[in-house]
């Protein structure tokens, strides 16, 4: 297969004019339809402005490669335009974007064209072949150079492949640079990050070989003997690589985009040994991506526990949900939730389940910070703050008086996953001038001993505090009657629209979800739930309703897309509004976060209460004043769409 083979005349414009970007998108989708690569146009565009949404496909020097891998591709299939008068595609080097290819992957495949997609994205990071394209004055030529660049490049590599094969047959000459390249989706970024990395390495007379973690799974892959020779590792990706075969090695993280963009800076790191040093089995502490702030290491080590936690909070709080539903019968009694043997079946595996809930967000913290021999103590940690043991219980031995145990909750737990990680770190320190003979009992002897014990001894001495603050905060709920609780439903359900999936909507569903750990059925914790699930509704919606009833205020690809935010709405996704809010965050976050606000402060007024962490609409049964809950999400939703719809100018299609 050739590149060509995905681009048909039919896909390509050249010497286009555009508005802005948002217009270039839509000539690129149009490009893809006329191709037959796309069997719904609205669907796909949706799954390119979520792309952009993450970050911005331009790579620098005029290119963009805007791309999509969801279920509206018909085939793989490229699309191409150049745009002599550039447009604004927020380029890391600032410059507009007048060369574009938009690509187009079908859904939950990684075959052949994948490479060919990879290589077009390397060929691009050669300033020759970008000009000659923008230089293109048909479809037919614009074809022409991309296959005689291709033949050159595979010709190229080929003997760039027998002269080092016979370099190590006789030299024995290894990389002396390594590197990892990864994206979220691993279409395009991956391979450009690799490929100038490589160029660039060429350039400055240095040996680099960098493996692809992309969607067709890992490419030229690092082996055992080239990672003992080399200097270090360069790793620049966007999600999380497995470091562990570099024990012993410099191993410089960073993003992707620097890759691109900077790749000099970074292979200099490595040759001057700047790099912080992987001990063991683990990276160091201090081997953050240099872009990274106290604030933001602290919230990525609290996001990787909270994500681990989620399935547990929403397994078992919907298992316990159900057991409140089929027990109906005993509502108002003690035995509510428990009074029958299908609900004491669901309601047993739920708590058991929600019971999870504070070790794990506790473990995953410390594994986050610690790697694997944080896990442990952390999950430990997590264990003593959810039972509240302290020095005081252990004075009642040997009854052991379990009523002077107050439970830390979240707020204990939270405490313990970074104490947990930061203890392991230091204790990892401590053993580095132990004998080498030592080095193997290390993770699975001292590692999690002195982990747990020290852990275990520090939790000892705060969980009292932790309780005190716990116990406060829970009366300080159980108190909150009238426009207190209503103030609180309107915030957390306000601050669910601010990002739509980014660190303020995680804050507030984290502290929503972490209030039902400790909540009674009906009571304040399982209201604010109410108010945040409601509140998180409202974005899809808005959009939905916009786009539905104010028809001249969108375009019809916006109209056809807007469609499925009545299921996502319902479904409490709030990022089915993103890509609107990425194309127009102006007008569609406060106008979001208005009709949020209004539904989550409605939601609290009315009194629902949802023993259930996620489902939407789909847990409605559950719902505690089920009919006001859904006028509250209903009202915050046609207040939101109708500001928007009057706030918005019309389009011209």
């Amino acid at each position: 297969m050739k590149i060509t083979d995905l681009l048909k005349v039919e896909g390509i414009k050249v010497g286009a004019t555009a508005a802005d970007q948002m217009d270039a998108i839509d000539q690129l989708v149009a490009l893809q339809d006329a191709s037959g690569n796309i069997n719904d146009p609205a669907a796909y565009k949706e799954g390119i402005l979520a792309r952009e949404a993450e970050f911005s496909t331009a790579v620098g020097d005029g290119i963009a490669i805007p791309h999509a891998k969801v279920a509206a591709v018909k085939q793989p299939g490229l699309a191409a335009m150049t745009v002599p008068g550039g447009v604004d595609w927020n380029s890391p080097d600032g410059e507009p974007a007048d060369l574009m290819f938009m690509i187009a992957a079908p859904e939950g495949e990684a075959n052949t064209h994948l490479e060919m997609l990879a290589k077009l994205s390397a060929l691009l990071m050669h300033s020759d072949f970008a000009n000659a394209l923008r230089r293109a004055h048909t479809a037919q030529e614009f074809l022409q150079i991309i296959d005689e660049a291709e033949a050159a490049r595979d010709l190229e590599q080929a003997q760039k492949a027998v002269a080092q094969a016979q370099a190590r047959a006789d030299e024995r000459v290894w990389p002396q640079i390594l590197a990892i390249t990864a994206c979220p989706t691993g279409i395009a970024h991956t391979y450009m990050a690799a490929e100038n990395l490589e160029k660039r390495a060429a350039e400055m007379g240095i040996v680099l070989k960098a493996e692809t973690q992309g969607s067709a799974g890992a490419k030229n892959v690092l082996t055992a003997e080239e990672i003992e020779h080399c200097e270090g590792i360069i790793i620049a990706a966007d999600k999380n690589v497995d470091r562990s075969r570099f024990a012993g090695k410099q191993v410089y993280s960073t993003n992707v985009s620097a890759g691109i963009n900077d790749p000099e800076r970074l292979i200099t790191i490595i040759l001057n040994h700047e790099a912080p040093v992987q001990e063991g089995t683990v990276v160091a502490a201090s081997a953050q991506a240099e872009t990274e702030s106290l604030g933001s290491q602290i919230y990525k080590h609290l996001m990787n526990g909270v994500s681990h936690m989620l399935p547990f909070v929403i397994g078992g709080g919907i298992l316990t949900a159900l057991a409140f539903l089929v027990d109906m019968g005993a509502a108002g009694t003690g035995a509510y939730g428990s009074s029958t043997f299908l609900a004491a079946f669901f309601k047993k595996i739920g708590e058991e389940a929600f019971g999870m809930m504070l070790p794990i967000l506790a473990g995953y913290i410390a594994m986050s910070i610690a790697d694997r021999p944080g896990l442990a103590p952390g999950v430990v940690g997590g264990l003593m703050a959810k039972s509240g043991i302290n020095f005081a219980f252990l004075a009642t031995a040997p009854d052991f008086d379990s009523s002077v145990c107050v439970s830390g909750g979240f707020i204990a737990a939270l405490a313990a996953g970074f104490l947990a990680g930061y203890i392991t770190n230091f204790i990892k320190k401590l053993c580095d001038n132990l004998p080498d003979s030592l080095e193997g009992i290390k993770p699975i002897l001292l590692y999690p001993v002195l982990g747990i014990l020290a852990t275990g001894a520090v939790m000892y001495v705060l969980n009292p505090i932790f309780g005190a603050i716990n116990t406060a905060m829970n009366a300080f709920l159980g108190g909150m009657q009238g426009a207190n609780i209503v103030l609180l439903g309107a915030i957390v359900g306000g601050m669910m629209s601010i990002d739509f999936g980014g660190p303020f909507n995680k804050a507030s569903y984290v502290f929503s979800t972490g209030l039902l750990a400790d909540a009674a059925l009906g009571g304040p914790g399982q209201v604010v739930m109410a108010a945040c699930m409601a509140g998180g509704m409202v974005p899809p919606i808005v959009v939905a309703l916009s786009t539905t009833f104010f028809k001249n205020k969108w375009s019809k690809a916006d109209r056809d897309a807007g469609l499925v935010n009545y299921i996502m709405g319902l479904s409490f996704i709030s990022e089915g509004a993103i890509p609107f809010a990425a194309a127009d965050p102006g007008h569609i976050i406060p106008t979001c976060v208005i009709g949020s606000a209004i539904a989550g402060g409605l939601s609290a007024m009315f009194g629902c209460y949802s023993p259930a962490p996620h489902g939407g609409a789909w847990v409605l049964p559950v719902i505690g004043n089920p009919l006001m809950w859904l006028v509250a999400i209903a009202a915050g939703s046609v207040a939101g769409a109708l500001i928007l719809s009057f706030w918005k100018k019309p389009v011209e299609e």
